[in-house]
C-alpha cells in the first residue's frame, strides 16, 4: 500500500523525539535510545507500523469510509490542508472547535451558514449591503472559512481520525473516544500512545516528517478508492451509536518484540 522507506525517514528526521526529562513513560517500547539528551525513536517500529496505518486508513477509504485530517499547530496545517484536498477527505487546519464531534449538529448550522453567505457572494447578493454591512459579513464569512472550511463538505460525523500530534489535538482525540471513532495518530517520545486505536511512533514537529505521514495516508486512500468502487457515503447518518461505531474500532498499536541496542547518552 505504502512505498514509502527507512531512508526517507530518516531524512525527514522522524526519529527524533523531546527532550528525556519530557518523556512519557509508556512510549518507552517505541524509544531506541537517547542522545544528547534527546530520545531517539526507533524506526524500525515506525516504518511498519506507519505501514499498517497507511493499509487502515486505504481499506476504510476503499468502503466508503471518510476520514477526517487533524493537525491544527503551525507545523502541520500546511501538509495536512494540501494532502487532504488531494485525497478528497475533509480537515481541520487551524483551530480545532470544542464540540466539532460530539456537537456536531450545531456545527451543522454553522456549516449551513457559512454555505448561504458563499452563495450570497456568488450570486452578488452581497452588493446590496451598506459598505459597514459588507465588512462585517466579509469578516463574519472569513472567520467561519478558517474554522469550518476545511469540514464544510463534511455531511456527517466522519468514520477515523488521522492526528497529528495527540497531545496539541488533545480535544479532538477526547471527542473521538467518546463516539467510539477510530483514531489513527503520529505520536512522538512525550505523548501517551495508549488512547490511540492505531499508533505511528514519530517526530509530530518535523514539517518535513509530517508531510511524509500525510503523503503516505493520502496515498493510501487515493489508491484505497481506486481499488473500489464503493463512493464516500453523503447521506450517513449524524450521531451514529458509539456502539456501532466501536465495532469497527481496529485492534490497539502492534507492540514491537524488542527494543534495538540503545544509543550511547
Amino acid at each position: 500500500m505504502s512505498n514509502v522507506t527507512m531512508r526517507q525517514l530518516l531524512e525527514a528526521g522522524a526519529h527524533f523525539g523531546h527532550r528525556t526529562r519530557y518523556w512519557n513513560p509508556k512510549m518507552d517500547s517505541y524509544i531506541f535510545g537517547s542522545r544528547n539528551k534527546i530520545h531517539i525513536i526507533n524506526l524500525e517500529h515506525t516504518l511498519p507500523l506507519l505501514k499498517d496505518a497507511c493499509s487502515y486508513v486505504g481499506k476504510m477509504a476503499a468502503s466508503g469510509g471518510r476520514v477526517l485530517f487533524v493537525g491544527t499547530k503551525r507545523a502541520a496545517r500546511e501538509a495536512i490542508e494540501a494532502e487532504a484536498q488531494r485525497c478528497g477527505m475533509p480537515f481541520v487546519s487551524q483551530r480545532w472547535l470544542g464540540g466539532t464531534l460530539t456537537n456536531f449538529k450545531t456545527i451543522k448550522g454553522s456549516i449551513k451558514r457559512l454555505h448561504e453567505m458563499e452563495k450570497q457572494v456568488e450570486d452578488g447578493t452581497i452588493n446590496r449591503l451598506s459598505k459597514k454591512e459588507q465588512l462585517l459579513f466579509q469578516r463574519e464569512l472569513e472567520k467561519l472559512r478558517r474554522s469550518l472550511g476545511g469540514i464544510k463538505d463534511m455531511p456527517s460525523l466522519p468514520d477515523c481520525l488521522f492526528v497529528i500530534d495527540t497531545g496539541y489535538e488533545k480535544i479532538a482525540v477526547a471527542e473521538a473516544r467518546k463516539l467510539g471513532i477510530p483514531v489513527v495518530a503520529v505520536v512522538d517520545s512525550n505523548n501517551d500512545p495508549e488512547l490511540i486505536d492505531v499508533v505511528i511512533p514519530g517526530n509530530d514537529d518535523a514539517t518535513r516528517a509530517i508531510k511524509v505521514y500525510s503523503q503516505c495516508v493520502a496515498d493510501a486512500i487515493i489508491e484505497g478508492r481506486g481499488s473500489n468502487s464503493v463512493a464516500p457515503r453523503e447521506d450517513a447518518a449524524d450521531a451514529a451509536s458509539a456502539e456501532d461505531r466501536g465495532a469497527r474500532r481496529p485492534r490497539g498499536p502492534r507492540k514491537p518484540a524488542g527494543r534495538g541496542e540503545k544509543a550511547e547518552g
